[in-house]
């Protein structure tokens, strides 16, 4: 088999959503933890690279998402995906827009589209801004984003400083029309020097609209939604067939663990909902820094696996300030990122082989420090979370990696059960 679409994801709980979204088509999925150093065997129709780029620097991104664009090459697709956060996660100089650009040189592409919604998840674009249920972006928790706070809800002057084309527009009354009536105004716009178009989507329907007008774009961009129709846009053009099954769900550890990095208001939630059910540790970045992580290693050695619990460094915005002032922003992150590595490498000695990891970078710290370097996608827990499995060390072992918003305030307990049914 070769690939039909390859995607590129900037974090890992950005490229299982992507993943797992796909993987509703019941066609298999793969995802990757960062470029692959082998060769393209053994590829699936859908390829998804999971990088740990979104506030890389901008030279690093680059490079990293063009390796991963030839391997996909190598693996046989001929259309590729950009993956980036549904809340646009960015600023001034962030990824999105030169990744992008640098994608479409590669590929010989003269346009591409911008189109982070995902309805199904509370993310709308209308009239060019982002809303996060009622809310615009800029009002929305994302605000206080300790990396990317977003102060602005228009998605247009948001990359306009991070492209080097104009930027712009096909409203939702143009995608209201259908595919045809989208694809004459991309042809308009592109007359009119408009390389990089940001579409309007406030519902499912929207998005099917925007993928068939655009499936067959060397390249689009998104977030994981826009990307959920083509599978079916795909079979029927004859790329896919039916006879593509579903993975059969191996066996792993009954043992488990809630590991959250994420400060996001729904992460917030969900840890206080888990807690008041299971053995729960809160870690401080201020504390990890001057005591290290023998205290909490020492309670996690203490419970039983079956116990599934907790360890969480999410906090309340004003709490995250502070230590950020303290310790600087990168570091307090990377505190936090190191102690929960070493506290999953604890858990699984002690029998765990389900991860349950909250926040982007925490997931991508998790995945490294377990040696996983491949997924295949399984059972979705939420829209945008599947569970995958893999191995780590020789033993079978699932992970869901979960963006910081994403779930019911129930998710915890909703992804373990998903294993137990």
């Amino acid at each position: 088999m070769t690939t039909v679409l390859g995607c590129i994801a900037d974090d890992f709980t950005g490229a299982c959503d992507l993943a797992g979204l796909l993987a509703r088509s019941g066609v298999k999925v793969n995802l990757r933890m960062g470029v692959p150093d082998g060769p393209t065997d053994d590829v699936a129709a859908f390829e998804v690279i999971a990088l740990k780029c979104r506030t890389a620097p901008v030279d690093i991104a680059v490079a990293e998402c063009r390796a991963a664009l030839e391997w996909l090459k190598k693996a046989g697709a001929d259309r590729f995906f950009w993956k980036y956060c549904s809340t646009f996660d960015s600023t001034p100089t962030g990824n999105i827009g030169p990744v992008a650009e640098a994608l479409m040189a590669d590929l010989g592409a003269k346009q591409t589209i911008y189109c982070p919604a995902f309805p199904e998840n509370d993310r709308s674009i209308f009239m060019g801004n982002l809303f996060v249920g009622e809310q615009p972006l800029a009002e929305s928790p994302m605000k206080d984003h300790p990396l990317t706070p977003m102060r602005d809800s228009n998605l247009m002057r948001l990359l306009a400083p991070q492209t080097t084309a104009p930027v712009g527009l096909a409203n939702r009354l143009c995608v209201a029309k259908g595919a045809e009536a989208l694809q004459a105004r991309l042809k308009d716009l592109r007359k009119d020097g408009f390389v990089h178009v940001v579409v309007d989507a406030v519902a499912d329907d929207d998005l099917k609209t925007i993928a068939k007008a655009c499936c067959d774009m060397p390249l689009m961009t998104g977030g994981s939604a826009v990307a959920m129709p083509l599978p079916a846009l795909y079979m029927a053009q004859g790329l896919l067939n039916e006879t593509e099954q579903k993975m059969s769900v191996p066996q792993v550890g009954t043992g488990a663990i809630v590991l959250s990095g994420s400060c996001s208001a729904m992460t917030r939630a969900q840890v206080a909902k888990y807690s008041a059910k299971a053995p729960s540790y809160r870690l401080d970045p201020l504390d990890l820094s001057n005591d290290g992580v023998q205290k909490v290693r020492k309670w996690l050695a203490a419970l039983p696996v079956t116990a599934a619990p907790m360890i969480y460094a999410t906090a309340e915005p004003d709490a995250v300030r502070r230590a950020q002032d303290q310790l600087g922003v990168a570091r307090a992150g990377e505190i936090v990122e190191q102690a929960l590595a070493v506290l999953a490498l604890d858990a699984k000695a002690h029998g765990a082989g389900r991860f349950v990891v909250a926040g982007g970078e925490t997931s991508g710290a998790v995945a490294k420090a377990l040696g996983v370097t491949q997924m295949t996608i399984g059972p979705e827990i939420a829209p945008g979370v599947p569970w995958g499995f893999s191995h780590s060390d020789g033993a079978d072992i699932a992970l869901a990696l979960k963006s910081g918003n994403f779930g019911k305030e129930t998710f915890f307990t909703d992804a373990l059960a998903v294993l137990e049914s």
